[in-house]
C-alpha cells in the first residue's frame, strides 16, 4: 500500500477493458492520483499531445497499457497502421518519461511479438528466436520494439522501465465488435446471438485445431500492479494463466457455458493464425510472486453474463 500512496501515476489506455481494472486496484491500493489521457483528448502517436500528456500528468511512474489492437482480421487489414501507431506511441512515451526524470515506467507488450513456432511453453529468452505469426507480426514486432528501447535506455542511462508480455485477456468489458474483437468474446457473442435468434448453427474461423492461453482481466491488472511494485530488472516478464485450450474446446466450452446447442462451422479458408500458445510463467512467480486465481470456467461464465446483461447496448 505504502508503495502507490502520494504517487503520481500516468496510465495510457486506462479507460480501457484492462486499463479500468488496473485504475480500480491503484486506487484501492491507496494511489490517489491517477492520470489517464483519453484518445480524445492526447493522440499520443503525435509527439506534441505525448508532452502535453506529461505537462498535465506530471508523473513520477507511468503504465503504458494504450495499444491500437485487434484480432487476426483487423490486423489483416491494417498491418500499417498497427505497426505505425503502436510503434510511435511506446517510442515517444518512453523517450519523453526519460527525458522529464520519470522514476519508472511499465511498458506492456504482447504475446504475439513471439515467434510462429516458438517451443511450448513460450520462455522469455526465446522470444528472438524466429520471426512473428505473420497475421499480427507488425503489431507484435512494434510492442517489442519497447523491450529494446527498455533495455538500451537502463544500459545508456540507468533508465528504470521493465517490459511484460500478458497472454491473451479476456473477461467482463472486453470488446465484442466483430470488426475488432479476439476469440472469446468473439465465440460469446455468436452463441449468445445464435440462441437469442433461433439459429442452429455458428461459424468459426479456421481448423479449431490452433492452441491457445488465456488470461482474467483482473488477474492480468494485478500481475502488473506487483511488478510496478517490486520489479527492476531488464529480462521480458510474462504474465499468464499456465494452461493450454485448443479453439474447438473453446468453442465447445463456451457453447455449452452459453446454453447453446446447435453445430459449429468452422471455415478452413480462414487463417488459424499461431499454431499453440502457452507462456512459461516461472519468472513472474519467482521475481514478483504473480499467479493468476481465476479459474477458466468461472471466468468464463463471468463474461457471458456480463454480454448478456449488456447485449442491448454494445
Amino acid at each position: 500500500m505504502s508503495f502507490w500512496q502520494g504517487k503520481r501515476v500516468m496510465v495510457t489506455g486506462g479507460a480501457g477493458f484492462l486499463g479500468r481494472r488496473l485504475v480500480a486496484k491503484l486506487t484501492q491500493r491507496g494511489c490517489q492520483e491517477v492520470f489517464v489521457p483519453r484518445s480524445r483528448d492526447y493522440d499520443l502517436v503525435r509527439y506534441p499531445a505525448v508532452q502535453r500528456a506529461y505537462d498535465d500528468a506530471r508523473p513520477e511512474l507511468v503504465i503504458h497499457l494504450a495499444a491500437v489492437v485487434g484480432g487476426i482480421g483487423a490486423n489483416q487489414a491494417q498491418p500499417g497502421r498497427f505497426f505505425y501507431d503502436n510503434l510511435m506511441m511506446g517510442a515517444q512515451l518512453m523517450e519523453e518519461a526519460r527525458l522529464r526524470g520519470v522514476a519508472k515506467f511499465v511498458a506492456i507488450g504482447t504475446i504475439c511479438a513471439y515467434p510462429k513456432f516458438t517451443p511450448v511453453p513460450f520462455k522469455e529468452e526465446d522470444l528472438w528466436n524466429g520471426y512473428p505469426e505473420e497475421t499480427n507480426a507488425p503489431y507484435g514486432l512494434a510492442k517489442k520494439m519497447l523491450l529494446v528501447q527498455s533495455q538500451a535506455y537502463r544500459q545508456q542511462y540507468g533508465f528504470d522501465s521493465i517490459f511484460l508480455l500478458p497472454v491473451n485477456l479476456y473477461g467482463p468489458g472486453d470488446k465484442f465488435d466483430p470488426s475488432t474483437s479476439h476469440v472469446i468474446p468473439a465465440l460469446i457473442k455468436k452463441c449468445c446471438d445464435a440462441l437469442a435468434a433461433g439459429q442452429d448453427y455458428i461459424e468459426v474461423w479456421g481448423t479449431g485445431r490452433p492452441t491457445r492461453e488465456f488470461l482474467y482481466v483482473d488477474d492480468a491488472a494485478e500481475g502488473i500492479i506487483l511488478a510496478s511494485e517490486r520489479y527492476d530488472k531488464s529480462e521480458p516478464v510474462n504474465l499468464g494463466a499456465d494452461f493450454e485450450i485448443s479453439i474447438k474446446d473453446l468453442a465447445q466450452m463456451i457453447a455449452r457455458l452459453s446454453g447453446f446447442q446447435g453445430r459449429i462451422i468452422w471455415d478452413p479458408t480462414k487463417p488459424d493464425g499461431q499454431p499453440r500458445r502457452r507462456l512459461d510463467v516461472s519468472r513472474a512467480q519467482a521475481e514478483f510472486g504473480f499467479k493468476a486465481r481465476t479459474g477458466f470456467e468461472e471466468g468464463l461464465k463471468a463474461t457471458i453474463a456480463w454480454y448478456r446483461q449488456q447485449r442491448g447496448r454494445l
